[in-house]
Formats: structure tokens, sequence, C-alpha cells
């Protein structure tokens, strides 16, 4: 179980498009060993939080330690040792649409690491394994792919060079109730397993009862909750308590 332990630790964070700020002072932690489940309303800036920590968007203010580190302090080197620490599942899946599913997994193990082809291709077929995909799945295109398989190929993929952060953006969305059940659960089991600490940005009220440890909330700006599941349920917070204990079990797609 989690310990006390920031792996990530986001302070007085600002970004923003234009005048209007979409983090407003941000602060969050990210405990070693746990699944923290980010929600908000729709475009309150979930992903950007996310694409802001893995250095896709710049910040205006505030700081981005990982592993105790200030990334902005970090040179090119040092940069991208602590980048091959993380591993990010986008919403899509963002495969490489021209490359086959062993060459997808196996893109991040050639870019930083210098092994022989045979060596990259068991490495690869051990991800595909632990995501539940066969060899036979390997010398498929993605366009050939159901949407499960493209979530697992691409959770492979951030899995290929044994990281201790996994950052999932939306993971089971677009799948259907059993398929996001199942990737919930292979979630759970992977984060056991391998002592993963996860950040995931979902809207899926299943995952967060299922897999999370601690749920974030983002309303306005800001982060206004942070705890387990059932301080979420008892806040009595508008915005909670419409999303926790709303009408609906889980809100609609925007």
């Amino acid at each position: 179980m989690a310990g006390n332990e920031a792996v990530i630790s986001v302070r007085d964070l600002v970004v923003g498009f234009g005048a209007t700020p979409v983090l407003d002072h941000v602060a969050l932690d990210v405990f070693r060993g746990e699944i923290l489940g980010f929600v908000g309303g729709s475009g309150a800036g979930k992903s950007v939080l996310l694409r802001t920590i893995i250095g896709l968007l710049p910040k205006r203010q505030g700081t981005i330690e990982v592993f105790g580190t200030d990334l902005a302090a970090l040179g090119e080197r040092e940069r991208r040792a602590i980048e091959r620490r993380w591993g990010v599942l986008f919403q899509q899946g963002a495969l490489f649409s021209s490359l086959t599913v062993l060459q997808n997994v196996q893109f991040p193990i050639r870019e930083y690491l210098d092994l022989s082809p045979r060596l990259i291709e068991e490495i690869a077929l051990a991800k595909l394994e632990m995501v539940g995909l066969g060899a036979d799945v390997g010398g498929k295109f993605p366009a050939e792919l159901s949407g499960g398989m493209i979530k697992r190929v691409a959770l492979a993929r951030a899995l290929a060079l044994d990281p201790d952060i996994v950052f999932l953006d939306e993971p089971t969305s677009g799948l259907d109730p059993i398929g996001a059940a199942e990737f919930d659960a292979l979630i759970g089991t992977l984060q056991r397993t391998l002592g993963l600490s996860v950040f995931m940005v979902t809207h899926d009220l299943d995952s967060l009862h299922a897999v999370c440890d601690r749920v974030a909330v983002l309303f306005a700006g800001r982060v206004i909750a942070a705890g387990p599941i059932e301080t979420m349920l008892a806040s009595e917070h508008p915005w909670l308590k419409s999303y926790f204990r709303g009408k609906r079990r889980r809100p609609l797609h925007h």
C-alpha cells in the first residue's frame, strides 16, 4: 500500500492559454505505490496538468518535483534519465499507425537502451504478455485492433522501460463497461505486481471505486479535495456532491 513519500509534488502551479489560467496555483502530491484518480469537470484542465508534469506544456509559475527533483532545474541528460522512469498512456492510445504492435512497444526501448534486436524483441513480447496480449498480436497494425486492444498495447508501451510512475489519461474512455472493468483490473494487478505509482486522469466513477487509493478533484483551476473515495462521498461541496452522489452513477461524456 502507498506510503507518504511523494514521487510527484506539484506546488503553486499556474498554466494558462491566453489571459485566463487553466490551472490556478495547483498543489498536488502523488505518493509512492498509490493509484491516484484525478477528476474534474469537462474542460477543467485534468489532462493539462498531466501534460505539464511530463513537459508537453509550459508552466507560468510553480514547481513540479518528481522523485524529489525540481524538473525545471535539470539539464537535458538528467531530464532524460527521469523521463525513462515514467510511462504515459495517452487518451486515444497515440500508437504510431505505420508501425506494428511489436514495433510500437519496442519504440521507447530502442530510443533509450542500446540492446540487440533480439533482446529488444524479447522485452517487447514480455510487455505484451504482461497486458494480456499474445505474440500473434505483435505483427498487426493499430488499425486492425479494437479500442480495448489499442489501450492494452499503449499500456505495454508505457511499461516498456520498467517505469516507477505511470501516467494514464482517461484510460477507460471509449471502452464498454466490461472492457473498462477488465482494464481497471489489469491496472490494479500491474500496480500491485510492479509496485507502480499511478497518476490516472479519469471521469469514470467505477474506476475510482475499483482501483484508486485516493482521488484528487480539480475545480475552478484548483485542487479542492484529495483523499480516499469515502471522503469524496461524504463531502458537502456542491460539485463533489453532484459528481459522486448524483442521480447518474457515472457522468455523461462530453
